[in-house]
């Protein structure tokens, strides 16, 4: 079993298809059947159900998937490992990042990171911190930003917390409540909501702040990102309730304090397990000290 053969499963499994599979690998696809039929042979059972209009993994697939996902990253760290004992950082770096973080200038960290390290390769996926965090515990992700309730904490990864903030209330700029100086979660009660998807931690600060303060609400739209969010408030379909620090990245809205609103905890996550030196090279650019406590 090789590697290459591994690679070659893994990018017909991401792309559903023999051709865009060799495309991304830079061989002909001839080559890469051969590979993955020899390496099928090897095991003793399909990969891969196909047909002349789809390539679906087999549950002999399914199961392999994996760990060749794991063989090639620790074949990774392992080059990576090297390059870091002759002084030199490269391999790849996965960053996880909810939509709203606000505690770093996130694209102005990349820059500064690609501009030190330049021959590291860098992905950067958003998702609900919950999702990110089984993500760094899984190895999926090396690092992740998270945004949690100050009653949770991110479980089974090592991390530092970044900042605290408060939520404030984002209205239309023509909303009864644009020329408030602040408002309460009462004021609040009689208005349509637009928020993040239930059970998310986006989601549920709100919803323990209003089950705290005993008002009952109702959530219109469910949506998965603050720029659609100010959309339906721009259009007077809604209004939301967002971390403050934030919200000065939406424009056409209006936003005011609530005194007895949510708040939030934003995180930086990763893996209890270690660093990669790409993933430390990120840590000693956001000046961040790896030596901290695990959760």
């Amino acid at each position: 079993m090789e590697l290459q053969q591994m690679r070659y499963v893994v990018a017909v499994a991401e792309t559903g298809s023999f051709t865009k599979a060799a495309r991304r690998c830079l061989v002909v696809q001839s080559a890469l059947s051969h590979q993955i039929a020899r390496l099928e042979r090897e095991l003793g059972a399909r990969l891969f159900d196909r047909t002349s209009r789809s390539v679906r993994l087999t549950a002999a697939g399914t199961a392999f998937l994996p760990s060749a996902r794991q063989c090639l990253d620790f074949a990774e760290r392992a080059a990576a490992e090297v390059a870091a004992a002759v002084g030199e950082v490269r391999g790849r770096l996965a960053v996880g990042v909810i939509p709203t973080v606000a505690a770093v200038d996130l694209p102005a960290v990349l820059k500064v990171f690609r501009q030190r390290y330049p021959q590291v390769r860098v992905a950067l996926r958003m998702s609900p911190s919950h999702e990110l965090v089984s993500q760094v515990r899984d190895g999926a992700l090396d690092l992740a930003f998270l945004g949690l309730p100050p009653s949770s904490a991110p479980l089974g990864v090592r991390g530092v917390e970044l900042a605290r903030d408060e939520h404030v209330a984002v209205v239309a700029a023509g909303h009864p409540l644009a020329g408030r100086a602040e408002t309460d979660l009462s004021a609040l009660a009689e208005e349509w909501f637009v928020d993040f998807p239930a059970g998310s931690p986006g989601r549920t600060q709100s919803d323990q702040a209003f089950a705290a303060a005993g008002v009952h609400r109702e959530v219109a739209f469910e949506v998965t990102t603050p720029e659609l969010m100010a959309g339906l408030i721009r259009e007077g379909l809604g209004i939301a309730v967002l971390p403050s620090r934030y919200t000065p990245q939406l424009s056409g809205v209006v936003t005011l304090p609530i005194t007895n609103g949510p708040s939030r905890v934003e995180h930086l996550v990763w893996s209890s397990a270690g660093l990669t030196p790409a993933a430390a090279a990120f840590l000693e650019v956001l000046g961040v000290a790896e030596n901290v406590g695990a959760a």
